[in-house]
């Protein structure tokens, strides 16, 4: 490997925390079925955005009602995905530990082509406005590189109680 590859190697080592599932239950209470997400790349630099990624397998249980003969993901739990990612990348903050995000709004929600088994889901989420711990997210639902759902969401952030 020559110095250039090495160089590329630690400037994304640096600059990019990644969070596998295992890392990501320790941040959300979402669990089977209705965790729907399985990785998050949190851009250092970029700390107000993060990207997720959702592998759909046909054995997902919605998929036997959404439709049994065209089976397509329901498109919100697409932006359920959008703000698991959004929730992982502000959970994952040290101040935040022990906290719950909740959602309060969702607004300009959009379809634009249908999720079916074996797609691979990329959810762009960035922070619109962020008051501490309440805000506003853009989300962005790809799959090949083609759009195929958007919203905004509105969350807050409170301690979590038992």
């Amino acid at each position: 490997m020559d110095d250039s590859s090495n160089t590329a190697i630690l400037e994304s080592i640096e600059t990019e925390k990644i969070l596998e599932l295992e890392e990501i239950l320790n941040y959300i209470p979402h669990r089977y079925p209705f965790l729907m997400i399985d990785k998050v790349k949190i851009n250092i630099a970029h700390p107000l955005e993060a990207v997720g990624y959702k592998c759909v397998s046909g054995n997902e249980g919605f998929f036997s009602g959404h439709f049994p003969e065209f089976p397509i993901m329901p498109g919100v739990l697409i932006i359920e995905a959008m703000a698991q990612t959004s929730c992982v990348m502000f959970l994952s903050k040290p101040e935040f530990i022990g906290y719950l995000a909740y959602f309060m709004s969702i607004d300009k929600a959009k379809f634009r082509k249908p999720v079916k088994p074996g797609d691979v889901l990329e959810l762009k989420v960035r922070v619109i406005k962020d008051s501490g711990k309440r805000g506003k997210m853009k989300g962005e639902a790809y799959v090949s590189g083609k759009l195929v759902a958007e919203a905004e969401f509105m969350f807050i952030i409170k301690k979590f109680k038992i």
